[in-house]
């Protein structure tokens, strides 16, 4: 893998910790809705790795799950992020989401989330009645 894009084993042999490191290109409009769980919140920002031919990732934050008021266009983030796929409708989908993000140009810790919960713990990736889920349009 390349440096930018790590993959560390952790104490738990199955679980493992993604990592990747990028300049924040841009932060979307946040995403709000109601599900039979409560109501939720979805922000996608952009990160372009600092590669020999660097690439752009779309990255999701369900719910606030790292700061991204602290943080402005252009600060390199290093974040330790879980990848999902899911099919739906024939078609595969698949959510790139930090947990834990900081500052990687000396800046400390700015935007951090808490530790991830055991593989077995995870909850699905978007929320029952997230539209799309239930009928044939799609919210991408």
């Amino acid at each position: 893998m390349s440096e930018d894009l790590t993959e560390t084993k952790t104490e738990n042999k199955n679980a493992r910790n993604v990592n990747l490191t990028g300049k924040l290109l841009q932060k979307l409009a946040p995403q709000t809705g109601k599900s039979s769980r409560g109501e939720w919140k979805r922000q996608d920002f952009i990160v372009e790795t600092q590669e020999k031919f660097p690439k752009k990732v779309c990255l999701s934050n369900w719910n606030n799950k790292v700061d991204l008021d602290g943080v402005k266009e252009g600060d390199l983030l290093s974040m330790e992020i879980n990848i999902e796929s899911r099919e739906y409708n024939g078609r595969w989908y698949t959510d790139v989401k930090p947990w834990r993000m900081s500052l990687a140009n000396g800046g400390g810790s700015s935007a951090q989330g808490n530790t991830p919960p055991p593989p077995d713990m995870i909850p699905p990736s978007a929320p029952d009645d997230m539209p799309g889920e239930d009928d044939e349009l799609l919210p991408f």
